[in-house]
């Protein structure tokens, strides 16, 4: 098996492309073209330069580039293949870290084993710190898998949700971000999609209980009074947000990867040689990063990690 760590890059700084409308698949639409547009700017930069006389695909000023091999722009390193490879001297925040909120959400996939998913987690931190250039951050989300908050109206999505995932499985997840937060790798800590009975139910089992609960109201109308009454109870903070929670399908990382119109060329292809990853394509994790400026409320530094495997079982 080979350990795919896909990555974006900043998208704050990325082109026109990246951003798109308002919507309840937003941070999945973000997520897949910041990916793709990632793949093809490493593509562009690692390009063997023509002089212009023809050969290669015509690019501006009419100099050429012919499509770099894949291991020019992508990076292994032990059991990982990295795409694209990743220039960790170039990223990094302008100023101190203490000028900064830098909050992280990690989505555990509907295929993450419960047993790796600790595994998941510090690698996921890893990479973004490495990347930010920080110690530690402020607020580290999970949302785990099965997990939604829907329904005709408020009432139903709350008792809808008492019904979903798996608290014994949770639980154990969260001890690895309790462990984090002892480590002083993470200030806070938040869950996503919890309503007032799952909330209710986690907090009694957590020695570090969460501050943040992320709700998606996309089908309510309001905040279900029994949630809000317990997080004023607990101090948790309520936060709405959009994200999807099935972020990254195994079916879009195939598509990504493959030697479609818009693929990056990397899995085996007949028509294209038969050379290339092979393999059933399982994603596990993705991580979205976010570093805001506290004084201004701008967002200076934004990305994805995601994680996956590709080989057969």
């Amino acid at each position: 098996m080979t350990k795919l760590i896909l990555s974006t890059g900043n998208v704050m700084s990325a082109g026109p492309s990246v951003i798109r409308k308002p919507g309840v698949n937003r941070s999945n639409l973000e997520l897949v073209n910041s990916l793709r547009d990632n793949f093809s700017a490493a593509q562009q930069d690692y390009a063997p330069q023509t002089n212009g006389n023809g050969n290669g695909t015509s690019i501006g000023n009419g100099v050429g580039t012919h499509k770099p091999p894949v291991e020019v722009w992508t990076e292994r390193s032990g059991d990982a293949l990295f795409v694209p490879r990743v220039n960790w001297q170039s990223g990094g925040l302008r100023d101190e870290q203490s000028q900064y909120e830098i909050t992280v959400k990690l989505f555990l996939l509907p295929d993450s084993p419960v047993a790796e998913r600790e595994q998941y987690a510090r690698d996921a931190l890893v990479l973004v710190r490495k990347e930010l250039g920080i110690e530690a951050i402020d607020l580290l989300l999970i949302s785990f898998p099965g997990i939604s908050f829907e329904g005709t109206c408020e009432w139903e999505a709350d008792k809808r949700n008492a019904e979903q995932g798996n608290i014994e499985e949770e639980i154990a997840t969260w001890r690895v971000l309790e462990d984090l937060h002892d480590q002083g790798l993470a200030k806070r800590l938040g869950v996503a999609e919890f309503g007032s009975e799952k909330l209710q139910a986690f907090i009694k089992r957590t020695r570090i209980p969460p501050v943040v609960d992320q709700i998606n109201l996309k089908d309510c109308c309001s905040v279900p009074p029994p949630l809000k009454a317990l997080a004023a109870k607990e101090g948790v903070e309520l936060n709405v947000h959009t994200d999807c929670t099935d972020i990254l399908p195994c079916g879009t990382i195939r598509e990504l990867l493959s030697h479609g119109p818009r693929g990056a060329g990397l899995l085996a292809d007949k028509e294209h040689g038969g050379a290339g990853l092979e393999g059933d394509i399982t994603p596990h994790w993705v991580v979205r990063y976010m570093a805001f400026i506290r004084d201004r409320g701008v967002i200076e530094n934004k990305g994805y990690f995601a994680g996956a495997e590709i080989g057969c079982r």
